[in-house]
């Protein structure tokens, strides 16, 4: 047990000194969120997500949960859920891979490279085979409405019940003034 927890937290702690954003859930390791941009020369670039993450008590043997809490338009992504049906996370995960490997391999190559034949989102697949033009298009209409930075930002705080303490305060006007120091 003490393994797979020393793991957890040198994943953690490599993933936190790079450049991603994380910012924790609760007090444990296990829960948390990390701001994510897409990748370059794509649809999805300029956009920025927050997603969470989820660390079973067996990691790194058993794979991450993870999600996007503002909204993409993807197939293999569930508009409403934010669930993301990866092959390599859910399937063929293997401890040899990290938090970094997530954020710098396999969620890039997911919005890459979508795979409509296994979706989540099944209007976005028939789309996406059917006139990619039009389907690029909505990608960038999403990226637009509900994945800039300060959507990335806003998101979590007003779902998130898991902070009680530390939600109080962020609920006071600091709050507001961050906000606006964002803008």
């Amino acid at each position: 047990m003490s393994s797979p927890s020393k793991r957890r937290e040198m994943d953690l702690m490599k993933l936190m000194m790079t450049d991603y954003k994380v910012e924790m859930i609760n007090d444990g390791m296990q829960e948390f969120y990390v701001e994510f941009h897409g990748p370059k020369e794509s649809p999805y670039q300029g956009g920025v997500w927050k997603v969470r993450v989820g660390l079973p008590d067996a990691y790194p043997y058993k794979s991450p949960s993870i999600g996007f809490v503002n909204r993409i338009y993807h197939p293999n992504v569930d508009e409403m859920s934010g669930s993301v049906c990866l092959d390599v996370i859910n399937q063929t995960w293997s401890p040899m891979f990290d938090l970094v490997n997530v954020f710098e391999v396999f969620l890039p190559q997911l919005l890459l490279y979508p795979n409509p034949s296994d979706p989540l989102n099944g209007e976005a697949a028939a789309l996406m085979m059917r006139d990619r033009t039009t389907y690029d298009q909505r990608v960038k209409e999403y990226c637009e409405k509900y994945a800039k930075s300060e959507d990335a930002g806003a998101v979590p705080e007003e779902k998130s019940s898991d902070e009680e303490g530390s939600e109080e305060e962020y609920a006071s006007s600091d709050e507001e003034v961050a906000g606006k120091a964002d803008l």
